[in-house]
């Protein structure tokens, strides 16, 4: 019991202070991927830790290396005890994946639901300029444009994008909008509408709704500014408008503004490829292993607490 009780301990100990320092990742798409992982990781190391629970001497024969610390410590609670905590834990953890798999189809058909509804009308409306992702063109003043996911999706902008910008900063909107649909930032953004929404007990899962959508609008501003240079980006950030936006969507000026303008003064390069693609296979192992890495150190600490040194 002590190693799973050790495993839960390490899960809950990234969940909770994983968050403080993903924020302070410079890439946001390393930042995206690393909090993805890390709440995957947490969850699958508290299933481990479940399962362990109905393994026969519940996994201790692996360790027979601390064999005498293991048998100090594991004497601590009988096997009714121990059942029972694998039976509720079990029952527990079922009910929360079942909850989040419910959650997130209901999400899902809703959104791609008012989507279509978006759509259908838009394409009466609207101008369509073709491509792999169409751009459709709303006849009215007020510069406005946001993305919609679809098969394929659009990026909707208003003829007032002309009237109040520069044509490399309507091109800088453009891009930002098309980074959306091409890195399927919609779906991400639902994943952590429903992760926050079904499994709010720590802070990595509670607040993923917010900084999904704040890593995906920085990510979007980053494929911008390396087409169009961080000054337009940052200009048509202040001039496009964050209301009227459907709720399915992704717009430009909606969300974290501030912060997003001010990682634009600071004028950061945007990272290569193969770097970004190394930074991201790193960040995410590094995340997957957290829970398991604090797990072993909370099994250690206990050791040199509880077992003789001799």
């Amino acid at each position: 019991m002590t190693v799973a009780l050790a495993l839960l301990l390490g899960s809950a100990l990234v969940g909770w202070l994983a968050p403080r320092q993903l924020v302070r990742l410079a890439d946001p798409v390393v930042a995206l991927v690393a909090w993805l992982v890390s709440v995957v990781a947490v969850i699958v190391t508290a299933a481990g830790a479940v399962f362990l629970l109905f393994l026969p001497d519940h996994g201790l024969g692996a360790l027979t290396v601390f064999h005498h610390c293991w048998d100090s410590l594991q004497h601590g609670s009988g096997p009714t005890v121990e059942a029972v905590s694998g039976l509720t834990g079990a029952a527990l953890l079922t009910a929360l994946l079942a909850r989040v798999a419910v959650v997130g189809r209901r999400t899902a058909r809703q959104r791609a639901h008012e989507g279509r509804q978006h759509l259908d009308v838009l394409r009466i409306a609207a101008r369509r300029d073709p491509g792999p992702h169409p751009t459709l063109w709303l006849e009215h003043d007020r510069p406005l444009a946001f993305s919609l996911a679809g098969r394929p999706g659009v990026v909707v902008a208003t003829d007032g994008l002309h009237r109040h910008l520069t044509p490399a900063q309507v091109e800088a909107v453009l891009t930002h909008e098309r980074a959306h649909l091409e890195g399927r930032h919609h779906l991400l953004v639902t994943i952590g509408d429903v992760v926050a929404a079904t499994l709010p007990f720590l802070p990595l899962f509670k607040r993923a709704a917010i900084a999904v959508r704040e890593f995906v609008e920085m990510a979007a501003d980053t494929a911008a500014v390396r087409a169009h240079g961080a000054e337009n980006v940052r200009v048509a950030l202040l001039r496009v408008a964050g209301h009227g936006v459907p709720g399915a969507a992704l717009a430009m000026s909606r969300d974290a503004v501030e912060t997003r303008l001010a990682r634009l003064q600071q004028r950061r390069s945007a990272p290569s490829t193969v770097r970004r693609l190394l930074s991201c296979g790193l960040a995410g192992a590094a995340a997957m292993a957290l829970p398991a890495i604090a797990a072993v150190g909370a099994l250690t600490a206990l050791m040199l607490m509880v077992c003789p040194y001799s």
